[in-house]
């Protein structure tokens, strides 16, 4: 006997001798292998969050504007005007390991359809990704095939990827991080939810056809960690087609503009087993899906291989039989295929049963309590404990660099070549792309294209290094980030949403981790006034039985109430003077932990400099204030690298050259303490910048001024940097395109 065939399937499929007895108790009797391959699906630590649930609850998620939060799609914002936006950021990190292209290809392409399925038009991609180390074979292949996929899916569908973030580092060496942030934006009177109610109405199946590709999928791979045999799960990877996604967008959206959809769901994690059980359980009904009509590309396809694939560009619409052959005439003007595939049935006994039949009069294959598939998944307290040298670790504290100029060429580099490799002006709304402080797009009516006078921001931050730290206070230092990129950019912050990437649940301190970090962004939540509207957990990150870092990526939706120009970017001129809010740099020497200088040296103790939220939020405040008035010609946030990139990267932009001479060491100059930026004031300005800063209770004070060709820095102490801008512009520009392909990114 093998010891496939000596495994029980329920283990096969990853369900617990535990969940299965939960199975048996829920149904009355054994399940099927149909039966058995739903529940392991849905009871995925993908698709269920069996061990992340329990801590998500102590998140807020109401609050002014709040139309839809977690559980749906997308979370949907109202941001006046009789417009919503709906936002949504997901993972697709492993399957992005096993094929790059693919798995990040298929990231963009089913968050597109989160967005599309509320009712939105994607405008806007975003997407935080984290490498293993560039001197790394490996992680330079599989940063070269996530950015073509990227590029490749959403330069095809007509989505400009418009910002995000690129870190290496080598926690990520064996497991990579491929999260994916859409925006969208619609009409209030089209919000749309994913019910199916209405009994006799017809779920139809639009989209591709169903294959092989996928089954299992992210279900599968999300749910367990990497070791020298990931490379089997090569098939579990999905296929995308933006051609198809770009048909379905312009048919589904037709359709609910045409008021044809009664609920709507994309076809993601678990397929049409989750498809079709969420829209029944929502409506409280019950469905009965035909497996037979679901339209398929390979021949011999088992029942539980159609219910579980993932192939990719599918929706189910919910549509009453009246409108059915309208349903059908848009959907052939798009040339989207469209079949009936499921009715809508009453409850029986209170409990709505999803049934897949094989033809609607022909044989039961599979009867289980919709609602069972997802409100019955475990719920686990797994075990938490903080790390056994959490105090030794606090108490050694990074020592300063010894060589700053070196330290500054080893952080430096452009990110901004990652992004050249999307079409990021894709329809005209980009105000504010790829390099700045945070991206800002036009608002524009839905419907009529009219220009409101408005923008939409958005920002999308992670520190692993912070967060290995400390889990809790790092969330909060993430999230203040975002909040003050916002205000580099005039926006007012109104809505969070989170990508929680962290290693194996079953590891008690990845689960401290995890309910720390929770806490940290409840806590930075309340004291900024912001509702958690969405949001995804990926667990077991792990390779080789090393987990990443705690990772947890914030982006945050704001609003700029007037966007008349461009605001202020991380730029500065000839004659700039440079000031640096927040901070007169007068007080004790800082703390290093956590900082990439600190990394880079290998220092990884520590304790995070603390957050002043009141504080913080003068700057903020203040901030915004100063780029709303016009006051700055250029600013930005300090924070990566601490004042030594942020001057850095404002002089490379700005080709012009830095003098600053008021900084007292080399901490100052590393230190990435909250609540800074610096900005570049014209000569004139700079007295009234001052006052408003003093006004508002916020420290000041001009460190230095733009000009020349060197960029140099020093204090009391002397010189701290000095080299030429040519040679920090070289370093800052050339090394990403030098390490992945001389700018020729290949999948």
């Amino acid at each position: 006997m093998t010891d496939a065939e000596a495994t029980p399937i329920h283990r096969a499929l990853g369900l617990t001798d535990s969940e299965l007895d939960d199975i048996v108790s829920i149904l009355g009797r054994e399940p099927n292998r149909l039966e058995l391959s739903m529940f392991s699906v849905m009871w995925s630590e993908h698709c269920s969050y069996k061990s992340s649930r329990i801590h998500l609850k102590r998140l807020p998620t109401s609050g002014e504007g709040v139309l839809v939060g977690p559980g749906e799609n997308a979370g949907v914002m109202d941001v006046g005007d009789g417009i919503a936006a709906a936002i949504r950021i997901e993972s697709h990190n492993h399957p992005s390991y096993i094929e790059p292209y693919q798995g990040a290809a298929t990231g963009a392409g089913g968050i597109l359809r989160d967005i599309f399925t509320m009712g939105a038009r994607p405008i806007a991609l975003m997407d935080p990704l984290r490498f293993g180390p560039l001197d790394d074979p490996r992680s330079r292949w599989v940063a070269e095939g996530v950015v073509s996929g990227i590029s490749g899916y959403g330069n095809s569908v007509g989505v400009p990827t418009v910002g995000g973030e690129t870190v290496f580092d080598a926690c990520y060496q064996g497991n990579p991080l491929v999260n994916v942030l859409c925006l969208g934006t619609l009409p209030v009177e089209r919000l749309v939810l994913a019910k199916a109610t209405g009994v006799g109405n017809l779920a139809v199946l639009l989209g591709s056809s169903t294959g092989r590709d996928g089954i299992g999928g992210v279900s599968v791979l999300a749910s367990a960690g990497f070791d020298e045999g990931s490379e089997d799960k090569r098939p579990a990877v999905q296929v995308g087609d933006p051609f198809e996604e770009k048909r379905l967008i312009e048919a589904c959206l037709s359709l609910l503009d045409a008021g044809l959809v009664v609920g709507i769901q994309d076809l993601g994690g678990a397929g049409l087993t989750c498809a079709a059980s969420e829209t029944a359980a929502n409506g409280k009904m019950g469905m009965d899906f035909d497996v037979s009509a679901v339209p398929r590309r390979e021949d011999g396809m088992e029942p539980f291989e159609v219910m579980t694939s993932e192939s990719q560009e599918r929706m189910l619409a919910i549509v009453t039989p009246e409108g059915l052959d309208e349903v059908m005439r848009l959907c052939a003007k798009w040339e989207v295929q469209a079949t009936v595939v499921g009715r809508v049935t009453e409850p029986v006994d209170g409990v709505g049963r999803l049934r897949i039949v094989d033809g609607f009069d022909g044989e039961v294959l599979a009867d289980v309590p919709a609602a069972s598939l997802h409100d019955d998944a475990p719920l686990y307290d797994r075990p938490r404990e903080a790390p056994a040298d959490r105090a030794e670790r606090a108490a050694a504290a990074p020592a300063a660099p010894v060589d700053p100029t070196a330290t500054l060429l080893a952080l430096v580099y452009d990110t901004t070549w990652v992004s050249s490799q999307y079409d990021h002006q894709l329809f005209l709304n980009t105000v504010e792309g790829p390099g700045g402080n945070a991206v800002v797009l036009r608002l524009k009516h839905p419907t009529t294209g009219g220009d409101t006078g408005r923008g939409l921001a958005i920002t999308t931050d992670g520190n692993h290094r912070w967060c290995a730290v400390d889990p809790r206070l790092g969330t909060r230092l993430t999230l203040a980030e975002s909040v003050l990129n916002l205000a580099c950019v005039g926006a007012r912050p109104i809505a969070v949403v989170n990508c929680l990437n962290f290693g194996n649940p079953e590891h008690p301190e990845v689960m401290w981790q995890l309910s720390e970090a929770v806490d940290g962004l409840a806590e930075g939540c309340g004291s900024f006034g912001l509702p958690v509207i969405g949001g995804n957990v990926s667990l077991y990150n792990e390779s080789k039985g090393t987990n990443i870092d705690p990772t947890p990526v914030i982006g945050v939706l704001g609003v700029v109430d007037q966007l008349t120009e461009r605001p202020p970017t991380v730029r500065q001129s000839d004659g700039d003077v440079l000031v640096l809010v927040g901070d007169a740099l007068d007080g004790p020497e800082p703390s290093l932990a956590g900082s990439a200088a600190a990394w880079l040296a290998g220092d990884k103790g520590g304790a995070l400099p603390e957050l002043d939220a009141p504080a913080h939020s003068r700057v903020v405040d203040l901030v915004r204030s100063l780029v709303a008035d016009r006051q700055l010609r250029g600013v930005h946030d300090v924070s990566s690298g601490g004042l030594a990139v942020a001057l850095a990267e404002l002089a490379v932009r700005g080709g012009v050259g830095t003098t600053v001479d008021s900084v007292p060491s080399s901490a100052h100059l590393f230190a990435e303490l909250p609540g800074r930026v610096v900005a570049a004031v014209g000569a004139d300005r700079v007295d009234a910048v001052l006052t408003a800063a003093a006004d508002a209770g916020v420290p000041a004070v001009v460190i230095g001024r733009a000009g020349g060709d060197r960029f140099t820095v020093s204090g009391a102490a002397g010189a701290l940097v000095d080299v030429g801008l040519d040679e920090l512009t070289g370093t800052w520009r050339d090394r990403l395109p030098h390490a992945l392909g001389e700018g020729n990114v290949q999948g």
